[in-house]
């Protein structure tokens, strides 16, 4: 209701205690008074699409996505409810959606990870790790966690320039030595994925030496293409150049990207439950730009007819005021939007209710956003499953379809 879902009702209802009586699962505090938004809207493109004046820079492109305007979740709390975003159960130990990719496809390039994370350089998000693991698959379809903001990116590629001597033939040396132990050893262990998942990432490591340098140096983009992802700017630098990051991972064969913005706690994130005038501005300034920069970028590049760009979250927040200028966490519903390969453009599915609290018509689940995207990938999600304990495991769990109101085909 502050960046998306324009709700007018907010307006006339402001200041009324409409709200639950009892503090629902996962609320931090009981719920305030009907709260309007503070920010301004208006309609933007072809389609008339309301966006917030917080996104401006969306707002030029908003004819593009597609738009899930009913989406839901199970739970009201951060950890639960990414592992479900992420894996489609909300305990932890099951894989996440870029590693069922990476099973499911396998790898387009030689010299780069197939599934990549760029996370918030100010810290991992909720569950850390977990969100990116491999669970019971094999362990090398875990993601690749790279510190964008680090010099270099990917450390430890090349010997310490104190050790001059571990170059060229000797490293070559070494690494055949170090592979033929580890392999007598995995001969040893078999079955044991974690060990296999770790020579493997010795040999891609081997061949990054040669590709990361080059991926991840945005030197070599033009001064036109970086100011467009906002890298001249401190508000924009950091997000933006994760976004650029992950088009050139993309043109280089990775298969999946996933770029985080915000880490786990109470600030410098979208958790605004204090003030949602002062807190969310940054958060919503520090990705716009970026946001619309890479829609365009691939758009323009010729990318976006086989590149599938996904923009959502764990859960929403309430139209109740948590104090008197916060908004509490609410999975009863919430705003994703697609925009590329297979995407029919412009479109849009579902409503939430008046205030913008449970949704109304058109109500789909993380389930059906994963088995949309497996479709648009040439996956059947009922068919791409893997035994664990004896049961055949699948991402979208025993639920799932795939949104066909809008697919362009």
């Amino acid at each position: 209701m502050d960046l998306f879902d324009y709700k007018p009702e907010l307006e006339r209802l402001h200041g009324q205690m409409i709200g639950p009586q009892d503090k629902p699962e996962g609320f931090t505090a009981p719920a305030g008074a009907v709260m309007k938004s503070p920010f301004t809207f208006a309609q933007y493109g072809e389609t008339g699409r309301w966006v917030s004046e917080l996104f401006p820079h969306q707002a030029k492109v908003i004819d593009e996505p597609a738009f899930l305007m009913a989406m839901t979740g199970r739970t009201n709390v951060h950890g639960p409810a990414s592992y479900l975003a992420c894996s489609g159960f909300t305990l932890p130990g099951f894989p996440c959606f870029g590693a069922w990719v990476s099973y499911g496809l396998g790898s387009l390039s030689q010299n780069m990870p197939a599934f990549v994370v760029l996370p918030d350089p100010r810290g991992l998000p909720y569950n850390q790790k977990g969100n990116f693991s491999a669970g019971f698959l094999p362990a090398n379809h875990q993601g690749t966690v790279v510190d964008a903001s680090a010099s270099p990116p990917i450390p430890d590629l090349q010997a310490d320039s104190r050790y001059g001597f571990a170059r060229g033939q000797a490293d070559r040396e070494t690494l055949t030595a170090l592979q033929n132990l580890n392999r007598r050893h995995a001969a040893r262990y078999r079955g044991d994925s974690r060990f296999e998942a770790r020579i493997a990432a010795a040999e891609l490591a081997a061949a990054m030496q040669l590709s990361a340098p080059e991926a991840f140096d945005l030197a070599t983009e033009s001064e036109t293409t970086q100011q467009a992802y906002g890298l001249n700017q401190p508000e924009t630098q950091d997000f933006g150049r994760r976004c650029l990051l992950a088009r050139r991972l993309i043109e280089r064969g990775t298969r999946f990207v996933q770029v985080w913005s915000g880490p786990q706690g109470a600030v410098n994130n979208w958790d605004n439950h204090g003030n949602i005038q002062t807190e969310l501005p940054p958060m919503a300034r520090s990705v716009d730009q970026p946001i619309a920069a890479l829609l365009t970028d691939l758009q323009q590049r010729g990318l976006l007819a086989d590149t599938l760009l996904i923009w959502t979250t764990e859960f929403g927040r309430t139209p109740f005021a948590q104090g008197s200028l916060g908004r509490d966490h609410n999975s009863g519903t919430f705003v994703t939007w697609l925009a590329g390969a297979g995407i029919r453009k412009g479109t849009n599915w579902g409503r939430s209710d008046d205030l913008a609290y449970q949704t109304a018509e058109g109500k789909t689940w993380g389930y059906d956003l994963h088995a949309t995207i497996l479709h648009l990938l040439g996956i059947d999600h009922l068919r791409l499953t893997f035994r664990n304990s004896g049961i055949d495991r699948r991402l979208t769990d025993v639920h799932g379809r795939v949104i066909h109101e809008i697919l362009s085909g």
